[in-house]
């Protein structure tokens, strides 16, 4: 008896904790999801923080609780374009005196960054200053910062400017030291994504490309830094080569920098340039996205041009705000084909790719979206394998000069685990009714047989592939091959062979979507809008778990090991054939 006290006891105990932390997770939502434009307040004399500190997605998301009434049905606004279209409102707010700029180590790729830098550019002819200043400056943040009219660095800090770089791991090695290998099947001399699990080290082919796009990368970066520091981009090699930000001191005699100094003789040098004696007021830009972002449209036009974001890795399923799957996308192309309101769609993609089969299924989606509407196609930092697949069929195509795009090649991977299942003393046996009746196992070696097969549906996809390429693009399909075979391209290099039709960024492409439905007077149509269940709200609300999960792993492996257990992990849960881009792009 006092031992089913002690169960119920228990139970009900685990119960009310339960109901508490439910509630608990109720109430700290309905606070967090409550805020209401009136409530942010930007007062006269204010400057614009642009402290990115947390990392950007393209797209903030639109969410739908269904039932879920307690949750708000709110859009976010702390995306790219949320940023860049706040920045472009504070150009005409009078309240907006400048803005200034205190990033360390900016959480977006090259093309975000190049995306938030043209803003920046454009925000400057309003007249109104912009200052930056940094402790320590990444290279990523200096090419934004160097937008700045005066940039502070403190004494004791640096500014990192030696060039860009990357680096990759090999496996093959660690594969046949621990037994477990994977087995790849790929088409493509550059598509180098499985590399490292057949070779210990790097292929002429693929450090040619990586070469290619990483000086068309820097080509750009000095370029542009070079415009705006008014040096020359071989100063600005020369500069790289000496490690000239190394020290304040260095960074302000080689005119990287304009001003030496600390937190707060960079707040008096904006208390001084505003010409005020009392603080300085100040509005973050996620607060000053959400305040311009609801503020009244300056149109009422009915016709929509429907912008609809492809973000993340393409897995075969529904797909969510951090991955694309057919699910979500196909749904966001029918709603807009069906909606007599919107006469035009942009396709944003940023996307290394993934699954052959999704990426099949959306292309086909698109393809008959087109009979109806334009579709014009917006890439973003990457626009690879999968992510070219999805967007090779459409009217028009923009690129920004450092998106990553093309890599159109196929591959496989299994994983086998035979050499350390025989050390570990395990045997597998299987037994069938017809020759092909056994599936292929981790615990034996691929035969021959097995890996014709597989070799036979990767080159059917690679033809299929580069036959959807040759028909969007108007080329022979002998001619995507030649520039295909897995090699990856910058947006610069793109447009010289033909895979993208101009450089720009989103806006251009919403014009061009506009042009090309025949319309002036617009509104913008943002998809998709997510569907949550309870289920997913709880994975999201306590995530913390996962992450001190991670935290740990990474303690006891260090961040190295646990990098390779993380890709070899990603690679094991792949399914069928996959366009994906050939590496995760790092550049440093």
């Amino acid at each position: 008896m006092n031992f089913l006290k002690r169960v119920l006891s228990t139970i009900i105990g685990v119960g009310i904790f339960f109901g508490i932390c439910f509630f608990l997770l109720i109430l700290l939502i309905s606070i967090s999801g409550g805020s209401d434009s009136d409530m942010i307040v930007v007062k006269s004399n204010s400057v614009l923080e642009l402290n990115l500190d947390k990392p950007i997605n393209d797209y903030a998301g639109k969410f739908d609780y269904g039932d879920l009434t307690f949750f708000p049905n709110e859009p976010d606004y702390d995306g790219l374009f949320n940023i860049i279209d706040a920045i472009a409102y504070a150009k005409n707010d009078d309240k907006i005196k400048g803005i200034t700029i205190s990033n360390n180590s900016i959480i977006a790729g090259m093309a975000q960054t190049k995306a938030i830098r043209d803003a920046l550019v454009d925000f400057k002819e309003s007249g109104k200053f912009i200052v930056a200043y940094g402790d320590y400056i990444s290279q990523k943040d200096y090419y934004l910062n160097s937008v700045a009219d005066t940039i502070y660095l403190n004494p004791v800090g640096a500014l990192d400017f030696k060039g860009l770089a990357m680096e990759r791991m090999y496996y093959k090695e660690f594969q046949e030291k621990y037994g477990v290998k994977m087995e790849v099947i790929r088409h493509g001399k550059y598509k180098s994504a499985v590399e490292g699990y057949i070779s210990q080290e790097m292929s002429d082919a693929n450090r040619e490309q990586i070469s290619v796009f990483l000086n068309s990368i820097w080509d750009e970066m000095r370029k542009e830094i070079g415009e705006s520091r008014n040096l020359t981009p071989e100063q600005l090699n020369t500069l790289a080569d000496e490690l000239a930000g190394r020290t304040a001191e260095l960074a302000l005699s080689s005119k990287l920098i304009d001003k030496i100094g600390y937190q707060d003789e960079f707040q008096a040098g904006i208390q001084k340039a505003m010409g005020q004696n009392s603080d300085v007021n100040s509005i973050d830009i996620y607060d000053y996205a959400e305040y311009a972002g609801k503020k009244p449209k300056s149109t009422s036009a009915s016709d929509r041009i429907a912008v609809i974001y492809a973000q993340g890795e393409i897995i075969y399923g529904e797909g969510d705000e951090a991955t694309i799957g057919q699910g979500v996308i196909n749904k966001a192309l029918k709603k807009v084909r069906e909606d007599k309101n919107v006469k035009a769609i942009v396709l944003r993609v940023n996307s290394p790719g993934g699954s052959a089969l999704a990426s099949e299924l959306i292309w086909r989606e698109i393809e008959v979206t087109k009979k109806t509407k334009p579709v014009i196609v917006s890439m973003g930092d990457l626009a690879a394998s999968g992510g070219y697949y999805i967007a090779c069929n459409a009217d028009k195509i923009f690129a920004e000069p450092n998106t990553i795009t093309g890599s159109i090649g196929v591959f496989g991977t299994v994983p086998n685990m035979h050499e350390l299942a025989n050390d570990l003393g395990i045997n597998a046996e299987q037994v069938g009714t017809n020759k092909n009746a056994v599936d292929y196992s981790v615990f034996e070696p691929m035969t021959d047989e097995q890996r014709a097969l597989i070799k036979e549906g990767i080159e059917d996809i690679y033809d299929l592939f580069t036959q959807r390429v040759a028909d969007g693009r108007n080329m022979t399909q002998t001619g995507v091959d030649e520039i295909a075979q897995g090699r990856v391209w910058t947006g610069n290099d793109a447009l010289k062979i033909g895979l993208v039709d101009e450089i720009g960024g989103l806006d251009m492409a919403i014009l061009e979507a506009a042009k090309t439905a025949g319309i002036e007077e617009y509104r913008i149509k943002e998809l998709p809008v997510y569907e949550k269940d309870f289920q997913s709200i709880l994975d999201q609300y306590t995530g913390g778990f996962i992450q001190s999960k991670e935290a740990i792993l990474k303690e006891e492996l260090g961040d190295k090991h646990y990098m390779m257990l993380q890709k070899m992990k990603k690679m094991t849960q792949m399914e069928g054939p996959q366009l994906l881009l050939p590496y995760d792009i790092e550049i440093k």
